[in-house]
């Protein structure tokens, strides 16, 4: 499936309220520091949109493709602005690292 695909189907699948109050209630989570719930839910967002690229952490450890935090962040509006956003970057980063040094 294609990047605009993914999208609009996330966007078909949960309406624009819904995609707010989940990175709202990210971000609330994220305050009183009671995450997992909310970070399954977006890991199983995420999973999907992983999925659906065909995207995986061998074939694209070399030239990072920020493609599925890309699509995250169209259909989510404020994702970046979670620390889940920040930890799916760091995650990957220390990744690619490790595969550099070895």
């Amino acid at each position: 499936m294609k990047k605009q695909e993914i999208i609009e189907t996330l966007k078909q699948q949960y309406n624009r309220d819904t995609r707010k109050q989940l990175v709202k209630a990210i971000l609330d989570a994220e305050k009183s520091e009671e995450t997992t719930t909310q970070y399954k839910l977006m890991n199983q967002i995420f999973s999907y949109v992983i999925s659906e690229l065909g995207w995986n952490m061998s074939s694209n450890a070399n030239e990072w493709d920020t493609t599925p935090l890309d699509i995250m962040t169209e259909a989510f509006p404020k994702l970046k602005t979670t620390k889940w956003y920040t930890e799916q970057i760091l995650t990957t980063q220390k990744s690619i690292d490790l595969r550099h040094t070895l």
